[in-house]
C-alpha cells in the first residue's frame, strides 16, 4: 500500500530557551494522586512557579504522602542519559577490533533491544543485564545504584545464547555482536554468562506459564539456555530503513524538542492501536486540565511502540499513517504534539510491563503519564478472561518503586455516545446511552468492511484501516489453498 507520512514536528521558530535549574528541583518529588486528576482536578490548589522550585502541599491518601508536581522536564533516571552509540571518529577503529572477536548473532528482537539499549531508554542501564542486574530486575522490578537509591527496571533486558555459542566465546572478555543480516552492530564488554532460566523468567514476569503468551514464543522458547550480560558498544545509530526512521527519535531528541517548544510540562500516551477520537478525547482534556492548573505550555508526546507486536496487531506502518490523518485533521493539535516511536519490542505482561513504559518516557522527559484500563495487558491465552486485572496497571504504577517522580494519570473511560452521536466520557447515570467499542471490535469493523458510528474516528484516518484490511484479504485471496499470508 502507498505509505504518506509527516513528522509533526513543528517548524516553527522559537526564541532561545533556557533550560532551568535543576540543582534546586526536589530530588524524589511524589506524584499527584492518581484517581482525582479526572475527578476533582487534584492539581487545582497548586500553585506553581516555573522558573523556580515547585511548591507542595499535604492530601489524605492511604499511606499519608507529600504530593509535589513537577513543573518542568524531569532528569532522567541515573541524573543523566546514557549513550551507547560509539563517536564517528572512534567508528572505525572499533569495527576492525569487533572484527577480531568472538561473535554473537542477533535476532531481530535482539536488536530493537540494543536500540532500546543505546539510546538510554533504560538509563541508567548500560548494556544487556549481568546476572546481578537481572535478579533485581526480576524479583524486584527495580535496581540500586551506587548510591543507594533505586530506578525502575521491571522488564529484564536479555541476551540469550546457545551451548554452541557460548563454547565458541570460550574465555574472551568481550565479544563482537552481529546483526541478523550479517553486519557488525556492536562489541559487548567485560562479559558474564549465566544461565537462563526460562520457565523462572516467564513464571515472573507473566504471572503464568500457560501457553500462547506471544513474546515467550517468539523469543524465549526458542532462546539458548545461557544468557549475556556487559557494557555494550554500538558502532552506530540503528536504523531500520523502512521509511518510518524519522519517527525513530531518541530520548535526547525529544527532549531537544520538548525545549525548542518551550515546554514545561510533558505528557506521554503509549499506544498500539490506530488513535479512536476517545483517546483524541483523552488527550485534549488532559493538555486543558494541565493548563487549568497553572502550566502555560504542556506538550503531548504521543508515542506508539514500535517495536515486536503480536500477529494480529495492525502493523508499525499502517498505524502511523492513521496518526498522521488524525493530525492533519486537525483531531489533535500539530502545535502541541510530538509523534515519534517507542522502539520497545511488546512483552503484553501487563502491571509488570507497564512501569518498563512508564519508566523508558521519564528517560524521554517525560513528567506525565497516561494510563488506562489494562495497560499492556491481553487476554487469557487459554480461557476467556482476562490475563490480568484491568485496574492493577494503574495501581500498580501509583506504587511502584523508582517512579515517584513521574506523575500517574489514570485514563477517564470514554465510549460512543449514541446520543450526541460521538465519543464521549462515560456518564454511568445514562449508561445505556453508550457503546464500548473494543480495539478487537474496531478491527472487526475494518476486517468486515462495515463502517463505525459517525465520529468514533476521523474519516481519513478511518480510511487508512480499511485498505489495510482490504489489501490484506487480497493478498490472501492470492494464496494458494492451504497456505496462509
Amino acid at each position: 500500500m502507498s505509505l504518506t507520512i509527516r513528522l509533526h514536528i513543528t517548524n516553527a521558530s522559537y526564541p532561545n530557551f533556557q533550560a532551568q535549574n535543576r540543582i534546586n528541583r526536589p530530588k524524589n518529588p511524589t506524584k499527584i494522586l492518581p484517581n482525582n486528576f479526572y475527578g476533582t482536578n487534584a492539581l487545582e490548589p497548586f500553585v506553581y512557579n516555573h522558573r523556580k522550585k515547585v511548591s507542595s502541599m499535604s492530601v489524605n491518601v492511604n499511606p499519608p504522602r507529600t504530593m509535589v508536581v513537577k513543573s518542568s522536564v524531569i532528569d532522567p533516571d541515573g541524573g543523566s542519559l546514557v549513550d551507547l552509540v560509539v563517536p564517528e571518529n572512534e567508528r572505525d577503529l572499533k569495527v576492525s577490533e569487533a572484527e577480531s572477536l568472538p561473535k554473537v548473532k542477533l535476532t531481530k528482537i535482539d536488536l530493537e533491544w540494543v536500540h532500546v539499549l543505546s539510546e538510554g531508554w533504560a538509563s541508567p542501564l548500560r548494556g544487556f543485564m549481568r546476572e546481578n542486574e537481572y535478579l533485581q530486575s526480576l524479583h524486584f522490578n527495580s535496581l540500586r545504584l551506587q548510591d543507594g537509591s533505586v530506578v525502575n527496571m521491571s522488564l529484564p533486558i536479555v541476551l540469550a545464547i546457545d551451548d554452541l555459542t557460548k563454547e565458541q566465546i570460550g574465555s574472551s572478555p568481550d565479544v563482537g555482536l552481529v546483526g541478523p543480516d550479517g553486519d557488525l552492530i556492536g562489541i559487548l564488554r567485560s562479559i558474564e554468562i549465566y544461565k537462563h532460566n526460562k520457565e523462572e523468567r516467564i513464571a515472573r514476569t507473566w504471572g503464568t506459564t500457560a501457553p500462547g503468551l506471544p513474546y515467550v514464543e517468539e523469543v524465549i522458547t526458542p532462546a539458548g539456555n545461557w544468557l549475556l550480560g556487559g557494557d555494550l558498544e554500538v558502532l552506530k545509530p540503528i536504523k531500520y530503513n523502512d521509511g518510518l526512521d524519522h519517527y525513530r527519535l531518541s530520548p535526547k531528541q525529544l527532549r531537544q524538542e520538548f525545549d525548542k517548544r518551550q515546554a514545561d510540562a510533558v505528557f506521554a500516551f503509549q499506544l498500539r492501536n490506530p488513535v479512536h477520537n476517545g483517546h483524541a478525547l483523552l488527550m485534549n482534556d488532559t493538555r486543558r486540565r494541565l493548563l487549568e492548573t497553572g502550566f502555560k505550555n504542556p506538550i503531548l508526546l504521543l508515542h506508539p511502540l514500535g517495536g515486536f507486536t503480536k500477529a494480529d496487531d495492525v502493523p508499525l506502518d499502517v498505524r502511523m499513517e492513521q496518526h498522521s490523518k488524525v493530525l492533519e485533521d486537525g483531531v489533535l493539535d500539530p502545535e502541541t504534539t510530538v509523534v515519534a516511536i517507542f522502539p520497545s519490542p511488546m512483552h503484553y505482561a501487563g502491571p509488570t510491563e507497564v512501569q518498563w513504559h512508564a519508566k523508558a518516557r521519564i528517560n524521554a522527559g517525560a513528567n506525565f503519564y497516561i494510563v488506562g484500563r489494562d495497560p499492556a495487558g491481553m487476554g487469557h491465552p487459554t480461557e476467556k478472561r482476562d490475563l490480568y486485572d484491568p485496574d492493577h496497571g494503574k495501581k500498580v504504577l501509583s506504587m511502584a518503586p523508582g517512579l515517584e517522580k513521574l506523575n500517574i494519570l489514570p485514563f477517564r473511560v470514554a465510549a460512543y455516545d449514541t446520543v450526541a452521536k460521538k465519543m464521549s466520557f462515560f456518564d454511568p447515570s445514562r449508561a445505556q446511552d453508550f457503546i464500548f467499542i473494543s480495539g478487537t471490535k474496531m478491527r472487526t469493523y475494518a476486517r468486515t468492511g462495515e463502517n463505525p458510528p459517525d465520529g468514533f474516528m476521523c474519516p481519513r484516518g478511518w480510511k487508512v484501516l480499511v485498505n489495510y484490511y482490504r489489501s490484506l484479504q487480497e493478498q490472501e485471496a492470492k494464496q494458494p489453498a492451504g497456505i496462509s499470508a
